[in-house]
């Protein structure tokens, strides 16, 4: 039986999975700031903040930026370092419009009512109880 395989995989299987612990936060709990800090550093920095939770022993807060998109960003409790943020699309495919226009495809070719956008059907259904 050949037994080269199966250290291989085993070995690969242990790798992964320390790669995978890299995305918490690792800060004693001692060594944290107050939530309250970071909320008045954002909106020194023009945010307008939602809130702020610990998720994976980081502060998450969601607010908007200064130029007002929506976002959802991971701290550092310790630093406020920032680890990842993530932008959110508040315009509803309004931004997708613009940018087809400029690059010469005419989308105005296509019937909305034939072909509805990413399957989202817009406007409310009715509904009748009796």
């Amino acid at each position: 039986m050949n037994i080269k395989p199966i250290v291989i995989t085993f070995s690969l299987l242990l790798m992964s999975g320390s790669a995978l612990a890299d995305d918490d936060c690792d800060d004693p709990v001692a060594g944290w700031q107050p939530r309250e800090n970071l909320r008045q550093k954002l909106e020194a920095e023009g945010w307008k903040v939602f809130r702020i939770k610990v998720d994976d022993g980081c502060y998450e807060v969601k607010g908007r930026d200064p130029e007002g998109r929506r976002a959802e960003a991971e701290y550092s409790p310790a630093t406020f370092e920032l680890r990842e943020m993530e932008l959110e699309d508040d315009d509803d495919d309004d931004d997708d419009d613009d940018y087809r226009g400029k690059s010469g495809n005419d989308s105005k070719s296509i019937n909305k009512e034939q072909a509805p956008r990413k399957g989202i059907i817009t406007g409310r259904p009715t509904v009748t109880v009796e």
